[in-house]
């Protein structure tokens, strides 16, 4: 029986959660949109309640439920990874058991957005903990990127989160090429047998070529057989191949992730979606402003390019 640290080889999807124009869940789209993706071939897993699935607007009862549609609408040998965030680490440990309750595989455990302005290192761990003494199921770290402060966990964090069994796997979005290498060289040092996933959408190629077990991307929510494809091409390392994939996927990325102003990736997954008619409204929780005409145009000019649309 294969484990899950073996099953999150490869490439799992981040999906965005639906909202009808009042912002309200939309179950129906999200059932389809879940569907849609993991019967993707290639697509090994999905990662719900991540940072596109708003995770920080939705209540406790919103993200069990989408857990729970996860269970139901993907293929029964989908890998569902759901995401904990929350500030308190009281909410974080009821909402990581819900998860489990509603049926996710492993629990993948954010970082609190408060801890950018900086944390004790007891704090981080009293927050891992928590989590863990509330669940079962095998539990992941995430690797903020450098640009979030502290968030962002300095190596001796990081090699006090690995002293803990119960962590078996990173989501490594540190989005930045040398801090991939020197977090993937530390983890192969402490524990070897640590699964790591390169997962800054921008440079997937290089965080393959470099060392990688996969991702968890919601680049792969939109457009999944092209991130399959550059997995597949680096895993069996033709890189010509892979470099090609990348070409595509590269300007789509930087639409969606990089242009000013930043923190708009789940508006623009949404509006990439509505714009090849998977998706029929695009509204995203205030305080998030629709896609403007600009932000379209690019993201349309970027799904050209990458072959959809």
């Amino acid at each position: 029986m294969r484990t899950f640290s073996d099953r999150l080889r490869g490439i799992h999807a981040a999906t965005i959660v639906p909202m009808t124009a009042d912002f309200a869940v939309d179950e129906a789209q999200l059932a389809a949109h879940i569907a849609s993706v993991a019967s993707t071939p290639g697509i090994k897993g999905l990662l719900v309640n991540g940072h596109a699935g708003e995770n920080f607007v939705l209540s406790l009862a919103e993200k069990r439920r989408v857990v729970e549609l996860a269970r139901r609408h993907a293929p029964k040998d989908c890998l569902i990874v759901s995401g904990v965030n929350h500030e308190s680490s009281l909410e974080a440990a009821r909402e990581a058991a819900a998860s489990e309750q509603a049926g996710a595989d492993g629990l993948l455990v954010f970082p609190p957005n408060s801890w950018a302005l900086g944390h004790a290192d007891e704090c981080v761990i009293e927050h891992h903990g928590r989590i863990r003494d509330a669940t079962t199921v095998p539990l992941m770290l995430y690797a903020a990127p450098v640009g979030a402060g502290a968030m962002a966990y300095a190596p001796p964090q990081l090699e006090l989160l690995l002293a803990d069994p119960r962590f078996v796997a990173i989501k490594e979005g540190s989005w930045e090429v040398a801090t991939y290498e020197q977090n993937l060289r530390l983890i192969r040092k402490v524990r070897p047998d640590f699964v790591v996933l390169g997962s800054g959408d921008e440079h997937l190629l290089t965080s393959y070529l470099i060392g990688s077990a996969g991702s968890q991307v919601s680049l792969a929510c939109v457009a999944p057989e092209l991130v399959v494809s550059l997995w597949t091409a680096a895993e069996a390392g033709d890189w010509e191949r892979a470099r090609a994939a990348h070409e595509k996927l590269y300007p789509l990325a930087v639409a969606i992730y990089r242009d000013a102003p930043g923190g708009r990736a789940t508006v623009r997954l949404k509006a990439c979606l509505k714009l090849l008619g998977r998706l029929s409204c695009d509204a995203a929780r205030p305080p998030q402003p629709a896609a403007t005409p600009a932000e379209l145009h690019g993201l349309e000019l970027a799904l050209r390019t990458a072959g959809y649309g």
